[in-house]
């Protein structure tokens, strides 16, 4: 059997639809214990307010927010999965089949960079990063929309021989222009090392971490933890309200490079949109976020 492209638009429809009408498991819980500790009132309010607003989205169907963003996929293929036809087609169709369908509708947010005409079809929309997984045979789609609050923040910047200090000082310097601009408390990815392109590639990708979910590797944990610290006592706190709760988390991948080192920083909003489903060869859907 082979994945067809009438699943593979019906899924990245779903998922787009999905990630715009609730939010993560792992984000309500991190919500949660950031009112359990936040010390500031107006914060602990604010942080009700969007658990509130989380769950009558949830519950009624509607968006949480008309930002609904762009759709961006990450999609990691397995080398035994098989395509009866064509598989970036499928996505674009699935996306525009939305357009039509969706209620409430969606605001036309694609723009082109160079007359800023706006609507919902432009070059390289949607957005799809694709990765091989050797000996799967499934296809594994993330989709996590960018809208402009948290993608009008993000940054790079190349280091030479860079120290930890330096890297982690660039960090807190994005973070303190960003402010409250992003809509806190974000989830912040960090991608360090590589080529320019591959370290904004992995500051994205972290930004998909499930929360609480540490880096194995116990000197990028401790920096995630020093970041983390150092984030929440910014005192931006929840939509700018000041407080402790700035960041839900701070994750950091890296990849060998050479004396040049990318750092970018990456991030998504309170809401921290993302969906994820895998299709296999027999036609099986697993939702897996």
């Amino acid at each position: 059997m082979a994945i067809t492209p009438e699943l593979i638009k019906r899924v990245t429809a779903q998922l787009y639809d999905r990630s715009l009408r609730g939010i993560p498991a792992d984000t309500r819980d991190a919500l949660n214990r950031a009112d359990s500790v936040e010390t500031n009132e107006t914060a602990r309010h604010t942080l009700r307010i969007m658990l509130k607003s989380a769950t009558a989205a949830e519950e009624g169907g509607h968006f949480i927010c008309s930002d609904a963003g762009v759709p961006v996929y990450f999609v990691r293929v397995g080398t035994q999965a098989q395509f009866s036809g064509n598989v970036r087609q499928a996505i674009t169709d699935g996306f525009d089949e939305l357009v039509a369908s969706i209620q409430p509708p969606l605001l036309p947010h694609v723009t082109n960079p160079l007359t800023l005409e706006r609507g919902y079809k432009g070059k390289g929309m949607p957005i799809v990063t694709f990765d091989m997984e050797d000996g799967a045979d499934w296809m594994d789609i993330t989709c996590s929309p960018k809208a402009l609050g948290s993608g009008r923040w993000a940054a790079l910047e190349i280091f030479t021989f860079p120290d930890q200090a330096t890297i982690e000082k660039y960090v807190l310097e994005v973070v303190m222009r960003a402010g409250s601009q992003p809509c806190p408390p974000v989830v912040i990815g960090v991608g360090i090392g590589g080529t320019f392109d591959y370290a904004a590639k992995m500051a994205k990708e972290a930004t998909l971490r499930p929360i609480g979910q540490a880096h194995p590797e116990a000197i990028v944990s401790q920096m995630e933890a020093r970041l983390l610290d150092a984030v929440n006592k910014t005192g931006f706190g929840p939509m700018g309200t000041g407080g402790d709760s700035t960041a839900m988390a701070v994750h950091v991948n890296y990849a060998a490079g050479h004396g040049f080192t990318p750092v970018a920083v990456a991030f998504n909003c309170w809401i921290n949109r993302r969906t994820r489903a895998r299709i296999f060869n027999d036609g099986r859907v697993e939702t897996l976020e």
